[in-house]
């Protein structure tokens, strides 16, 4: 059982999602073990942001010397992203485009059930872990740029 490979894929997926797919093929498991340390990697982020997000935004806010900017172009996407499709399209881009650190946060920001982000980000990281991995399983030309084989 190569658990170091699977805590790399973990922590690979903690920071940037698509890291636990491309750590998975370049450490040759297979695709089921892909996905479910893909998932959980991006799940133990989201537990983690969701239970603590309160005090981390309590710290960052004793340490900023100005208020938090209010109209930059990324608060307007979130809330674009926000008002056109909610929780739900949060959660269904954070593995693309942010990270499950960032979706989680946003998600706080909005004022969202704990319970609520935990399991739209579960959805998300389930159906996009699979589809991911999976892809890059697939396409021989991708998985020969990943792959230590």
């Amino acid at each position: 059982m190569p658990v170091a490979k699977y805590i790399s894929v973990i922590v690979a997926s903690m920071l940037k999602f698509i890291g636990g797919p491309l750590a998975g093929v370049a450490l040759g498991l297979s695709w089921a073990e892909t996905a479910l340390c893909t998932v959980l990697g991006m799940m133990i982020s989201v537990v983690v942001i969701t239970f603590a997000g309160a005090a981390i935004e309590r710290f960052i806010d004793r340490w900023r010397k100005h208020g938090p900017r209010r109209f930059s172009r990324r608060t307007r996407l979130a809330v674009r992203i926000w008002k056109k499709s909610g929780l739900f399209g949060i959660a269904l881009l954070t593995p693309l485009l942010l990270t499950p650190i960032g979706g989680s946060a946003l998600a706080i920001s909005f004022r969202v059930s704990r319970g609520r982000i935990i399991a739209f980000m579960l959805g998300s990281a389930i159906f996009w872990g699979i589809v991911l991995t999976l892809a890059l399983y697939q396409i021989p030309w991708l998985r020969g740029l990943f792959s230590h084989r």
